[in-house]
């Protein structure tokens, strides 16, 4: 039959057929339409009389991602119990893949007990990681790529320090050279929009952009990372650089999008303050700016707005209790990493005002370094509140995380308080403004409290004046004020006049403080060296009077003197120079205390705007007048790995580092007259070299227009005209007696 034969032409059976072009023609994707689809692992495992109440518990955590379209929890028949329990994964659907993403971005991770932490995947993601090939392949080695050392500046063989020099649109990093013009190392225009700041430790510099914060460093000072927040206008780095603070007055918006491409999520919705892990640059937790205070205004924005302990494992803030009510004030005190309230829960104190943490002690570090022991250690801050009804104003110091009060200070007739810390956490100065029962007139007390010794005594020094500086001697026991009783203090039509002021410097001596008193003065601002001993009085922000004063409080001129100031320490209070810096605004000190660079900002006049670089005693080494000068920063240095026995023994043998920082600086003088004689005398030679090519070009043209030349003429047409001067060199007179 013809049709028997032409059947053979054809397979027996459809498996045999191939189809492998037309469903390449019409594939489908995979990705596609299961993007809106997430799937839950970790879930609990329960029977079918728990499931709803499950179910009901899950789109309760998902549902702020987005719309659920559906959940479907897998059921499997347990052959021991013969009945229904889920598998621990679900499937769920949301209306748009982008609600799927903020859901996997939102809650991977999340910890529903302390069993069950949910792991949240794409659908389209566990098919995609399925698929292994058979056959081994080995993975390519990918190449070492060295980094650069981010404290690599620590290293320079001269021990110089950087700074930081923002003008016009300029921004510039300079080798500081003493009394040579700066050695530039980077440049870039219009690195920053606004201004730059360095990190506490001196590793990164940080930029402002529109778009957020960068950070950058290393010898190349390439990016190293950055921190999207729009709008932002002021950062805080943790005291050892682990975090950082930013702050926009723009709230965060999500966009039609949800949020995806950013590190925001529904929760950082209208918040303006974010706390960043800098080594990852993760969005650790987002706060709102401020609360309202009690008559319902939103508070004035005070920075920082957080506040780091020493070690960077607690921050804290003021905030309003429930409904702004007044006296409602809680300390809300954070941990790190976890960035979850210390105990749960803020503590409330009844007209909060304002606390400080308390600086750590270079002693306990060592301790806590060699004892071994877990336990994890107390943090010690300090608090006041004011005078409400019958109850005095009141300074507490606590301890953090146990919440432990530890000494509490009443106070009457309180104005306001200012809390300073010595550097070493050793000392406590609470600066207590005061009136008088009639509240007619105004003074100052400082509250010492003497933190390392027993039961934490205080002591009250009376200052009859109002204390309008304060300022602790770093590592020392020693603290300078200015006081004022000038009528002109504090009235509105204050403003350039500058005020009549004493400045005294206090020294904590058993068994009564001792002080010093410097009269009559113009200065408003103090400015210790970071070593100590060396200080600047200032007079900033005047319209007549720019004075800076370098002192030195341990300036010892004999045996004599150096045996007096045992009992006297005042007796080495030596002034060393007194200098004037027009239109100054600003005073840095260089980390290591032997340069002070004193600066006038286009950011507040534009009168003379540049720097000077002086040292310590107050001679001036360098003055740079830059037009559209804003900002000059120190490069701040990490602290000393020395050991306090290897800087004793430094100290011992300084004569000997002296010698040869004395023949580094007489190499380097001897390198610059160097170079100074032979840049003069290659301009010399350039001056020969012209008046020879001068001179040949003449003889030619007096040759060709018939004229001798001088050296032709006759010595007869020559007339040689002598003239004598007299001059009386000495005159004696001498009287001869008869």
């Amino acid at each position: 039959m013809p049709g028997f034969d032409n059947a053979r032409q054809f397979p027996q059976s459809i498996e045999d057929i191939d189809f492998s072009d037309i469903e390449e023609k019409y594939k489908v994707p995979f990705e596609e339409g299961f993007d809106t689809i997430i799937v839950v692992d970790n879930a609990p495992t329960v029977d079918e009389s728990k499931k709803d109440k499950l179910l009901k518990f899950i789109r309760k955590i998902f549902k702020n991602a987005g719309n659920i379209k559906d959940i479907d929890m897998p059921m499997d028949l347990d052959p021991e119990t013969e009945t229904l329990t889920s598998k621990g994964f679900l499937f769920i659907e949301f209306e748009t893949p982008e609600q799927a993403a903020m859901a996997i971005k939102q809650y991977d991770g999340y910890s529903m007990d302390k069993t069950h932490h949910l792991a949240v995947n794409r659908f389209t993601d566990i098919e995609k990681y399925s698929q292994i090939e058979e056959e081994y392949k080995e993975p390519e080695e990918e190449k070492f790529v060295e980094k650069e050392h981010l404290r690599s500046w620590l290293t320079d063989p001269q021990a110089r320090d950087q700074v930081v020099l923002y003008r016009g649109e300029d921004v510039s990093i300079f080798w500081n050279q003493k009394t040579e013009p700066p050695e530039e190392v980077h440049k870039r225009i219009n690195w920053t929009e606004t201004y730059v700041q360095w990190s506490p430790l001196g590793t990164y510099l940080a930029t402002f952009h529109r778009q957020g914060i960068a950070l950058w460093g290393g010898p190349s000072w390439n990016k190293i990372i950055r921190f999207v927040h729009s709008g932002v206008k002021l950062i805080d780095f943790s005291p050892n650089e682990k975090y950082l603070v930013t702050w926009s007055n723009e709230p965060i918006t999500l966009g039609p999008n949800g949020g995806a491409g950013t590190p925001f999520g529904p929760e950082d919705e209208g918040r303006q303050i974010i706390i960043w892990d800098v080594h990852g640059g993760n969005l650790l937790r987002s706060f709102p700016s401020s609360t309202l205070s009690s008559d319902g205004t939103p508070n004035k924005i005070t920075w920082p707005m957080f506040k780091w302990s020493s070690s960077d494992k607690y921050f804290a803030r003021v905030t309003q209790g429930q409904q702004g009510q007044q006296g409602q004030q809680v300390l809300s005190v954070y941990e790190t990493p976890s960035m979850g309230l210390v105990g749960n829960k803020s503590i409330k104190i009844e007209g909060l005002v304002d606390f400080e943490w308390a600086p750590a002690s270079d002693k306990e570090k060592e301790k806590d370094k060699h004892s071994g022991e877990k336990k994890q250690r107390e943090e010690l801050l300090s608090y006041w509140t004011p005078e409400i009804g019958n109850q005095p104003a009141r300074v507490t110091l606590l301890n953090i995380p146990s919440k432990e009060i530890v000494r509490t200070r009443n106070l009457v007739n309180v104005t306001d308080c200012k809390m300073h810390w010595q550097s070493n956490g050793d000392f406590l100065c609470v600066k207590v403004g005061r009136h008088t029962k009639t509240k007619k007139s105004t003074f100052s007390n400082l509250e010492i409290f003497r933190v390392r010794e027993k039961d934490i005594p205080v002591e009250v020094i009376e200052v009859k004046d109002v204390v309008i500086a304060f300022a602790w001697e770093p590592k020392g026991e020693r603290f300078a004020i200015i006081t004022t009783s000038d009528p002109n203090y504090g009235q509105p039509t204050q403003g350039g006049v500058t005020l009549k002021t004493n400045v005294s410097f206090y020294y904590l001596e058993k068994p009564k403080p001792d002080k010093e008193t410097l009269e009559k003065k113009s200065s408003n601002a103090i400015y210790w060296s970071p070593q100590g001993r060396h200080v600047i009085l200032a007079t900033l922000r005047s319209s007549t009077i720019f004075d800076l004063e370098f002192w030195d409080l341990d300036f010892e001129t004999t045996l004599d003197q150096k045996e007096f100031a045992k009992t006297d320490p005042a007796a080495c209070l030596q002034l060393m120079s007194t200098q004037e810096h027009y239109g100054v605004t600003d005073v840095e000190w260089d980390p290591t205390g032997r340069y002070v660079i004193t600066s006038s900002s286009f950011w507040r006049h534009s009168i003379e705007n540049g720097y000077i670089l002086w040292d310590f005693k107050g001679t001036q080494l360098q003055k740079h007048l830059l037009d559209k000068f804003k900002q000059l920063l120190w490069r701040p240095r990490p602290k000393s790995l020395l050991t306090s026995e290897q800087k004793k023994a430094i100290k011992k043998n300084l004569r000997e580092y002296s010698k040869k920082f004395d023949d580094d600086d007489d190499w380097v003088k001897l390198k610059l007259s160097k170079g100074q004689f032979e840049h003069r005398r290659r301009l010399m030679e350039e001056w020969n070299a012209w008046r020879r090519r001068v001179e040949k070009e003449l003889s030619e043209e007096r040759e060709n227009a018939g004229v001798a030349s001088p050296s032709k003429r006759d010595d007869d047409t020559i007339e040689v005209i002598e003239e004598w001067i007299e001059e009386v060199v000495e005159e004696t007179e001498e009287i001869i007696d008869d």
